[in-house]
């Protein structure tokens, strides 16, 4: 189909912020399946993302790779979500300003983290991040601000940065302030996050049974 949307994933995976951000959009989308080190490496998937990850999105002839892009496209490729600010709204540079941060500084900074590495005191210049406890202590002051990271209306950067922030907490990648946990329980009992986590977890569920 020319405007099919298909999301390719596997269920313990980032797939699983672009099912959420596909839920919140709520047009009908295919989801393939892939497998760690099978389907995901297979020549048939390198050809549509050469990097063998998942999660990649396709709609249409477009294909999109990495969750923050994922996300912003999908916000843009339908406005009438509500998902991002419009072009030329005052809201835009701080869409765009969270969104990267959260894929550039606070990725780094908790694969770091999860990785046990804690950059030198020195060294901070060369990290984009700085240090850990300087992003968390941004995003700390971000989401005591308001109810959402754009304001008073939820947005795509609530599915992406939110996710971090609550994997985070879940993992120990991210201390469990108490803004946080204020932060996450607003946004993850949405419906559609509710949808996308169900739908993950019962993937989830049938591949364990079928290991026995």
């Amino acid at each position: 189909m020319r405007d099919e949307l298909v999301l390719y994933t596997n269920p313990m995976s980032r797939g699983r912020i672009a099912r959420w951000m596909l839920e919140e959009v709520g047009r009908p989308y295919r989801t393939e399946i892939l497998d760690y080190g099978t389907t995901m490496k297979a020549s048939a998937y390198l050809g549509v993302n050469p990097m063998g990850k998942v999660p990649t999105l396709r709609h249409g002839e477009t294909v999109v790779t990495e969750v923050a892009a994922i996300c912003t496209y999908l916000a843009d490729a339908f406005p009438e979500a509500g998902l991002a600010p419009a072009v030329g709204s005052v809201l835009r540079g701080p869409f765009y300003r969270w969104m990267f941060f959260a894929a550039g500084p606070v990725e780094h900074a908790a694969t770091n983290k999860a990785l046990g590495f804690i950059v030198p005191d020195e060294r901070r210049g060369i990290a984009g991040y700085g240090s850990f406890d300087d992003v968390v202590t941004v995003l700390d002051g971000l989401v005591l601000q308001h109810d959402y990271v754009l304001g008073a209306t939820f947005s795509a950067v609530d599915v992406y940065l939110g996710s971090q922030i609550g994997w985070g907490m879940r993992f120990g990648t991210f201390p469990r302030l108490a803004s946080f946990e204020r932060y996450w329980e607003r946004i993850s009992t949405r419906p559609a996050a509710v949808r996308a986590r169900e739908i993950d977890d019962a993937l989830v569920a049938e591949r364990e049974a079928a290991k026995g």
